[in-house]
């Protein structure tokens, strides 16, 4: 069956301790296991200390059929942030501002002056959004349907993700990125007028992501966002009549299996589903958490016991930044 593998952000030696507790024993630089494959979330560069290990790990496992992959943000933004605009002479489809290139520091001093990144730029562009697979899926941040279907569209179209695909998804207002944004970012929503908390970078946000794997019937913005400070979020009704376009993660529906929304430290000593057919795997590594694995082999109802983990080894350096608004 399947082992799903979290946000690996660059950290190769919890990345080489996780496969080899998995089963997965290398030969010729390759990860193999003699009955499983591993399934990988996205989000392999920025931040940690061995982007290059960790790239060349999966992509060798993924060519070898020894594991497939999925896309995550960080990836998205790297195409973008390599892509000329062309309105705008000299700038690029993700700017170069202060937030961004802090973002992808990691990632661009690595590779320095390295004629490589061009072609590891192009493999991103062969990594599909998500994976549905006997049974199970795999996305980065949302299984959204709609969202999922407009990126089909754009690809159908395009090919691969081009230049002019990636135009088309950072065009703001656009059903491509809007459909880019949910399912690499996940849903969310301005919160209430006066709410407000701060990220794990100490931005100041106003808006919050949803818990799109389960219902909204009933749940308050506390206990139906995702966020770092939940004691921050009102205890009032969620609002779920004015948010049409929500469609929450069927009971019934095949397990789905995501990374991306950082979970908190306090979680990471029992990593859980987050609902009975739904399990986030990304327990933030590069804050010292752990990287986080789920061996699925064929249940609808997913368990705590089948969770997988290794500690951080090395902790990305916190930022200093005054709060912005965004």
């Amino acid at each position: 069956m399947y082992d799903v593998i979290g946000d690996i952000h660059g950290h190769a030696a919890e990345l080489r301790l996780l496969l080899d507790r998995l089963g997965y024993a290398e030969s010729n630089g390759i990860f193999r296991h003699p009955t499983r494959q591993a399934l990988f979330l996205g989000d392999f560069i920025d931040r940690g200390p061995a982007i290059r290990e960790v790239l060349t790990i999966v992509r060798n496992m993924v060519e070898a059929g020894a594991a497939r992959a999925v896309m995550g943000n960080h990836e998205f933004n790297a195409l973008c942030y390599a892509t000329p605009d062309p309105a705008a002479p000299g700038e690029f489809l993700r700017p170069h501002n202060e937030h961004n290139v802090h973002q992808h520091r990691a990632t661009m001093h690595q590779f320095a002056g390295d004629p490589a990144w061009s072609d590891w730029l192009n493999w991103f562009r062969t990594l599909p959004v998500f994976l549905e697979l006997d049974g199970l899926r795999c996305i980065h941040a949302c299984w959204h349907p709609h969202s999922l279907q407009e990126i089909g569209r754009a690809l159908s179209a395009h090919g691969t993700m081009t230049a002019a695909f990636l135009e088309q998804a950072t065009a703001k207002r656009t059903p491509l990125f809007d459909a880019i944004e949910i399912a690499l970012k996940g849903i969310d929503v301005r919160l209430p007028e006066g709410v407000h908390y701060h990220d794990k970078d100490g931005h100041l946000r106003r808006r919050v992501r949803l818990q799109w794997y389960r219902s909204p019937h009933n749940q308050t913005w506390r206990s139906y966002t995702i966020s770092v400070h939940p004691e921050e979020m009102p205890d009032t009704l969620f609002p779920a009549v004015d948010y049409p376009d929500l469609e929450p993660y069927a009971v019934d529906a095949p397990p789905v299996f995501f990374g991306h929304y950082w979970l908190s430290p306090g979680e990471v000593v029992s990593p859980t589903p987050r609902a009975p057919n739904a399990a986030c795997l990304d327990y933030s590594v590069a804050r010292g958490g752990q990287l986080v694995a789920y061996r699925w082999d064929g249940e609808q109802i997913l368990s705590p016991d089948k969770f997988v983990a290794v500690p951080a080894h090395h902790r990305e350096t916190p930022r200093t930044v005054d709060p912005v608004t965004s």
